[in-house]
Formats: structure tokens, sequence, C-alpha cells
């Protein structure tokens, strides 16, 4: 007897509808073709077990198993659960009437009881845009599923509640989630806060506009200066998720498997801070079985790179074609997948190996000329993605007894959200561009107009601090920024002198 049985394979994060075709005739052996990786494979040994340890039994005859369309690689063992209801539904153990209706996905054990799996969340809006009447997957994964609507989403516990199901014998539970009503009630929970972190008032007013206009930041500073501690407050001043930013990111975490059971969408923009001892293809993805990378991971949300010249100079400089296109194309023998990468780069570093340049009371124990070479390991190419310089000097005891609590997260997050939907009003026309990081050259000259004493402090400021050409774009966006955060139609003077403090690394002599 030939039945069919609906699974789905996840490329990139996207998935794609997988026919099983189960073909149960006189004869003996077992056959699975249709390009099945060697843990498909092995599904027979799992299949046979938890069948026989149900109750069921397995068909002593030739099965030949089909997984189309043929060219599509299929990987893991989510497969064993559409295997194992088309074997049963093939030798008549199970009624196949129902089957035409649901996706099936699930890891089996030897005993019959269903793992979790990974990428249900695309799987499930596949499955609604295929036009199927539900999906039955493990438990664990069924609220991750019920994430979209117009779909039956049902959490199982074993192969005999589904065999029960399509037999007619039982109904399964339909898990329902209220998408709206439960992200937005969570929007905004932070257990951190910037009012906790003391002094250090000028790297907080630049982590402000770096947020307003999604600027890439870079803190330079000695040890316990508390660079590690703002960037990680970076996303409690972000404004926060829109319900398709949550449902994008959310895709990227549910195929890499770093969701929890027990959450629907993501509510918090996503904060990544890989050792700088990672992998340029663990940073950016790719494998033999095709991951996200800590780029993805960061997407709508924040990459974090501490201790930047630690980092391999292979792995940094794969930073530049994602940052600038803000997506990232894995091209391998086998395969080419798309991967979103809209982050911003929060990156800290000390000035110099022993880490007091510049420190004002601590002297720089490093040899003349090692201070630069510290610098040169990152390059410029890099550098020039980065808007946003800013040196961060110890917090003096004063500050760090002081017992009022500075701005909140909660403040600075309004003047930030504000900013953005300025920038959203005046980027409307321009699709892909939604903030003032992400403008090109000609917008650029388009919007960043100055008047004529602008201009003079720019020349000015050129010529005496020795900034490089490179710095004046970005002083130039820096500047609009700081303009939207005033509320401001012309960038002025005043804007354009805060842009100019923000480009450190572009001084010459900067590092002697």
């Amino acid at each position: 007897m030939l039945v069919k049985t609906f699974a789905s394979a996840v490329q990139g994060i996207d998935a794609a509808t997988v026919t099983i075709e189960v073909n149960v005739c006189k004869g003996i052996n077992f056959f699975l073709v249709g390009l099945p990786d060697n843990a498909v494979k092995e599904s027979r040994q799992r299949i046979e077990s938890a069948m026989k340890n149900l109750g069921f039994h397995w068909p002593g005859k030739r099965i030949v198993i089909n997984m189309a369309p043929a060219d599509l690689r299929k990987e893991g063992a989510a497969y064993d659960l559409p295997l194992a209801i088309g074997i049963l539904a093939a030798s008549e153990q199970v009624q196949a009437e129902k089957l035409k209706d649901y996706v099936l996905m699930g890891e089996l054990s030897l005993d019959g009881t269903l793992h979790p799996v990974k990428g249900v969340l695309p799987i499930a809006i596949e499955a609604r845009k295929e036009g199927f009447k539900g999906i039955i997957l493990p438990r664990e994964n069924a609220r991750e599923a019920a994430v979209v609507d117009q779909l039956e989403v049902h959490g199982v516990d074993d192969l005999a509640q589904v065999a029960n199901f399509f037999n007619g014998k039982s109904k399964l539970e339909t898990t329902f989630v209220d998408t709206r009503n439960e992200f937005f009630s969570q929007l905004g929970n932070h257990s951190e806060d910037l009012a906790d972190v003391k002094g250090q008032e000028n790297v907080k007013r630049a982590l402000e506009v770096a947020a307003a206009g999604g600027h890439n930041i870079i803190m330079i500073g000695p040890p316990g200066g508390g660079k590690t501690m703002l960037a990680k407050r970076m996303g409690t001043i972000i404004p926060p998720l829109s319900l398709h930013e949550a449902l994008d990111t959310t895709k990227i975490h549910s195929v890499a498997g770093k969701l929890n059971g027990h959450g629907a969408l993501l509510t918090e923009r996503p904060f990544r801070a890989p050792h700088h001892t990672i992998s340029d293809i663990a940073l950016v993805g790719g494998g033999s079985f095709p991951q996200p990378g800590e780029i993805s991971l960061a997407h709508n949300g924040v990459l974090f790179l501490d201790e930047l010249p630690e980092f391999k100079r292979t792995v940094l400089e794969v930073l530049r074609q994602p940052l600038e296109d803000r997506s990232i194309t894995i091209s391998r023998s086998k395969y080419t997948i798309d991967y979103p990468a809209s982050f911003m780069l929060i990156a800290s570093m000390n000035p110099c190996p022993c880490g007091y340049y510049n420190h004002p009371d601590k002297a720089c124990v490093c040899t003349p000329g090692v201070v630069q070479k510290y610098l040169n390991k990152i390059s410029g190419p890099l550098l020039d993605r980065i808007d946003i310089h800013v040196e961060v000097v110890p917090v003096p005891f004063s500050k760090l007894s002081e017992a009022h609590k500075s701005e909140s997260s909660a403040n600075v997050r309004g003047r930030v959200t504000q900013a953005r939907k300025l920038q959203e009003k005046r980027f409307q026309d321009f699709p892909g561009i939604h903030c003032n990081a992400q403008m090109n050259s000609a917008l650029l000259q388009k919007i960043c107009t100055v008047d004529e004493e602008g201009r003079e402090l720019l020349k000015t400021a050129m010529e005496r601090l020795g900034l490089s050409a490179r710095a004046y774009d970005r002083i130039l966006k820096v500047s609009r920024t700081i303009a939207d955060l005033e509320d401001s139609a012309d960038i002025a003077p005043v804007h354009l002198a805060e842009a100019i403090q923000y480009r450190s690394l572009d001084r010459e002599n900067w590092a002697g």
C-alpha cells in the first residue's frame, strides 16, 4: 500500500515542504531514498524499536520510502515521526485519510516518546502558506509553532498519541497563543538599567547617539572603566522590537535551536557577545550542517566584541561585508544560503597591550611603537564602518560613592525612540533604509546639508585635528542623529562639534 505523509526541511531561515512516500509491498528489505543524511538513514532503528515498544509491529515486507523533492538534502532526526506514521499507514495499522491535512515533525526515542526539534517556527509558517490544516510536533515545540495563527498546532508526547489520533480513537490538544497580547505585555522587561552605571556621562551620551541613529560604536579605555557594563545596557535604550522584527529574529533563533519551550516570540533585542577565540565560520555562519552565526543571531539587536584587537584578523575581516549589506551569503559547493545580519556593532578595547596608555594615574609600560602596532590589528576598512569612537576614562571615587542614581534607561529610550520615528518618516520612500547609519552617499549629500559656519568648523577640524578623509561622512551622519535627538530640522555647528569629538581613532598621532 502506498501512502504519503508531509514534513518540512529548513533552508536558511525558511522551510520547504517535503513529501514522504511510503510503499509497503511483497518482498523483503528496506530502502530509503531522496537524499537523506546519516541521521535520517539511522531512523529505521529508532522507528522499529519505538513501534515494538508501543505495541505496533514492523512490517515484514519490502518497504520503499522516497523523500521528495529528491534534490533537496534532508538532515537531522526530525523526520522520525512522519516516517513512522507513513510506515504504520502503509502497513494498515493507521488510517491514512487525514494524513494529507497535517505536517508531522519530531525525533523518536527508542520507547516512542518525542524529542523537540529545531526550526519549528519557519516550518509552521510554511505549513500555513501551503494550506495545511495543522501541524503535529513534540509538546516542547508547540508554543513556538502556535505563534502562527490560522493553523492548528498539536503538541504530543509520543508516537502512540499520533497513531490514535489518525485512527479516530482520541483527540489531540490544540495549543493556542495570543501572540500580540503576550508579546506586548512582555516588552521592556529589562533586568539591567543605565542608571546602574556610576559616572561616564560622556560615554552614556555617545551610546544614546549610537542607539538613536543605529551607529556602530567602539569604546577605548583602560581595564575597569565600565566598557562591558555600558555595552550590556545598550539593549535597554534601543527602541523595543516591533512584532515584525520579533518574528524575523525568532525565526533565526528557532533554526539555531536557541529557543526554550516556554516562550513564543522573543521580546528583547538579542545581545550576543562571542569570545575573542571564535572562528570566522562561527561568527558568520555555515558549516557542514549550515547554522546561523553570531552576526545572524544578533539580527535586530547588538553584537558586542570585547577586546577587539584580540580577535583574529580573519575573523574581523569577514565582518566588513555584513556591516554594509546587513546580510550574509554563505556559499559552499553544495549549497548557498542567505542569513539576515542587521545588527549594531559595539566594540571595546584597551588602548595598548598593558591597558594604561593615556591613563590619568597609571603609567603605560609599553615600548615605543607597540601602541600603534596594537591598534593596527584593526584594519582601516573595518574601522571605517564604525561611526563613533569614544574614550572611556576611569570613574573617580567621588562618582562611585554618589548615592543618587543617574538617568534611567527608560528616559533615554524615550528620546531615542522619538529620534527613530523622525528617521522612519524621513526614509519612508527609501526601501531598506530605516536610520541615519544606513544612509548612502547620495542621501548623505541630500539630507546632511550644513551652513557656511558648519563648513568652516569641519574644515578647521579636518586640518587641526588631523582627521582622516573617511571621518567626514561619519561626522555628517552622527551630527544628523544628534540634531534628530534635539528635534532640529537643520544640522547646527554645535551638532557638528559633538560629532567631531566622536572620532578619536581618526586623529593623526592619536597613539603617539
